[in-house]
């Protein structure tokens, strides 16, 4: 089973790190049989399966209930599942039990956004064998704050404040940081500063690895296409294809075929 370990492995042998974000079992599994070495569960969830406008509406059980799902599907990967909006800001207790139920749902470790405010949160989940990820620059859980989706830490003011929560995440004991939409050479900074692996996500090349929601990299939404996103496959095409000569079938009475009949 791969565990943290594993990633300070590939980020002290320069091995680049493979994350992928997936929600449910059929997917995990599909991604267990890659050369994938992480499944992230985030909280993007509730954006991508719910139809929720941002990342805000997910709550505790519904990671929970995805993260579950993920983990019966991939039993051996390294999964990693977000701590919904405002668990980190309500204190320790609240964080505490949070991680404890996403743990206990099959998480390997547990997400969270930014730093600043929640140190004693990210120390005690981290002193009570929690590992912890973090995640820096575009945080999603705040874009109402940042006044939507946007690069971060292209000031220099704010770049600096970026790199100092980065070394603030590995003094309190995070194994692993993301990073979300910032500069390309902020990242790659960054990177070569710390220690633990970083993750990047419209971050450029510099990072210690990348990570891509599945459904994206699947091309599933036609209409959703950010600049960092590379498709792998068109699948929209493919399953709207797909579904339509079922439909045809269907109506020409061509399926069920005598085969495909059950005695």
């Amino acid at each position: 089973m791969k565990t943290i370990t594993d990633l300070a492995r590939a980020r002290r042998e320069l091995h680049p790190i493979v994350m992928i974000a997936a929600y449910d079992a059929l997917m995990a599994r599909i991604v267990a049989g890659t050369e994938a070495d992480a499944i992230l569960v985030g909280d993007s969830v509730a954006m991508v399966v719910h139809g929720h406008p941002s990342t805000v509406h997910a709550t505790l059980d519904m990671m929970a209930a995805h993260t579950a799902a993920v983990r019966r599907g991939a039993p051996d990967l390294l999964v990693v599942a977000d701590l919904p909006f405002l668990t980190a800001r309500r204190g320790v207790a609240v964080a505490l039990e949070a991680a404890g139920v996403l743990m206990q749902a099959g998480a390997t470790a547990v997400k969270l956004e930014g730093v600043t405010g929640h140190e004693d949160v990210v120390a005690r989940l981290v002193e009570s064998g929690i590992p912890v990820m973090g995640h820096l620059g575009l945080t999603p859980q705040s874009v109402n704050q940042f006044g939507g989706y946007r690069v971060q830490g292209r000031e220099p003011a704010d770049g600096e404040r970026v790199r100092r929560e980065a070394q603030r995440l590995e003094e309190l004991g995070a194994f692993a940081i993301v990073l979300e939409c910032v500069p390309a050479a902020l990242s790659a900074t960054i990177t070569e500063e710390r220690t633990i692996p970083t993750i990047g996500i419209g971050a450029g090349i510099g990072t210690s690895g990348q990570v891509l929601v599945l459904s994206d990299l699947l091309g599933l939404d036609a209409q959703f296409q950010p600049r960092f996103v590379r498709r792998y496959a068109e699948g929209h095409t493919v399953v709207h294809e797909a579904v339509n000569r079922f439909a045809r079938d269907v109506r020409a009475a061509q399926f069920p075929a005598r085969e495909e009949v059950l005695a």
